[in-house]
């Protein structure tokens, strides 16, 4: 089954640090501390009901990419988000590949 993907062009504001985040469709985490939310079932859908913060735990390289990994702080569901220029790269220093 491939993935569905819905661009929701949306602002928002970061649950973990508080930053004012200025959405591009694409933009599924926050670029000042990483943190996510999880309110996707399929990207962008915003279907999720658990809504709960999704820290980040690791990355890895995939396609030449760095893709994120996240975990929900409140259902323990995993899910891997590609990185964004914009994203502060230094963070990745205190996680795990």
């Amino acid at each position: 089954m491939g993935l569905k993907f819905s661009r929701n062009i949306e602002d928002f504001t970061c649950a973990n640090c508080g930053e004012k985040i200025k959405g591009n469709g694409y933009t599924n985490h926050c670029p000042k501390c990483l943190w996510s939310r999880h309110v996707d079932i399929f990207p962008g859908d915003r279907a999720n009901e658990c809504g709960g913060n999704m820290k980040p735990i690791g990355y890895e390289t995939k396609g030449g990419r760095i893709v994120l990994i996240h975990r929900c702080e409140s259902c323990g569901e995993i899910k891997r988000n590609k990185m964004q220029p914009e994203d502060d790269m230094s963070l990745l220093a205190n996680l795990e590949n």
